[in-house]
């Protein structure tokens, strides 16, 4: 589920993470801290999910709350209560590995009952709603909408919930750009979701061998570039820019599945979201230079696999 750039952003903070803590690091220690940035990202898509049912659900409580007034009105009385029996709504809470995360992150104690009672409320006054309940059938169509319309134009948009999600989830900034796509695709289609497992076996393979080669290959790979730096105080160049090189010429030499093009542009794009101004340019002038001085030298072997998705 998580994408493969996403992926190279968890391994490139891992390094960055493991470069800037003094002395070796434990047997296993790398690995366990990518695993780590990885669930937060399962944990952050997971939340948004609940939220967005919470949402929905709130119809139930408003209808008690309302019901228990000492003098309630007809209006009180006659809460439509129709989404809280969202057919997505209850295959996502009757889904195992779903109730698995919720339990153990304690959504349930971190949840903000005053936004969700806001946003619930805005929620009632809409038109996409009134229609909803007006309509007494179930159609998958419609229950994807209603559910859709509460996370892309009463969610992503509001600055209360955002600020709420910044609070809890440090990696916000980083998965906010793949979490709408995640949670349409759920949306779309919830069979065979795992929250437990946000990663294909192949991707996280991916993950732990990318982090893997680069540790080891280091030297290696600091051969290759630091004759390239002439042009440049390798002294001042940023830490994050010597790792995001070292990982593309460890795709370039290492990863014969991953087309040269794919990694150089990729690593062009992390480098301008995530660190200085000048950083694309530089990751792309040197990595170009590397990739046709490796080429020349017949040292680049890609092969081509129909199944894989890296």
């Amino acid at each position: 589920m998580i994408s493969r750039r996403n992926i190279r952003v968890k391994v490139m903070q891992t390094l960055y993470t493991l470069d800037s803590v003094s002395g070796q690091s434990n047997p296993g220690e790398p690995e366990n801290i990518l695993k780590n940035k990885i669930e937060q990202t399962r944990n952050l898509f997971t939340y948004l999910v609940y939220f967005s049912m919470e949402v929905a659900r709130y119809s139930e409580t408003d209808s008690r709350q309302k019901a228990s007034k000492h003098l309630p009105t007809e209006g009180d009385l006659n809460i439509n209560t129709k989404i809280a029996g969202n057919l997505i709504l209850w295959k996502t809470i009757e889904n195992k590995s779903f109730k698995e995360v919720c339990e153990a992150a304690h959504f349930d104690n971190i949840i903000s009952q005053d936004l969700l009672k806001k946003i619930y409320n805005e929620l009632t006054q809409t038109d996409i709603y009134k229609e909803y309940i007006e309509t007494l059938s179930r159609e998958k169509k419609s229950e994807k909408k209603i559910l859709e319309f509460i996370f892309n134009q009463l969610l992503l948009p509001n600055e209360d919930f955002t600020s709420h999600i910044e609070e809890l989830f440090i990696n916000w900034d980083d998965d906010a750009e793949q979490m709408q796509t995640l949670v349409m695709n759920y949306l779309s289609k919830q069979d065979g979701v795992s929250f437990t497992d946000i990663l294909s076996k192949e991707k996280w393979d991916f993950a732990k061998d990318l982090l893997r080669t680069v540790r080891e290959k280091e030297s290696h790979t600091l051969e290759l570039i630091k004759p390239k730096l002439k042009n440049w105080d390798a002294d001042r160049i940023a830490a994050l820019d010597l790792i995001i090189l070292q990982m593309g010429v460890c795709e370039l030499l290492y990863f014969e599945t991953i087309p040269t093009k794919v990694t150089i542009n990729e690593y062009i794009d992390i480098a301008k979201a995530y660190s200085t101004i000048q950083s694309g340019q530089f990751i792309n002038g040197l990595l170009d230079n590397i990739h046709k001085e490796l080429s020349a030298e017949n040292k680049i072997i890609k092969k081509t696999f129909k199944n894989s998705t890296l």
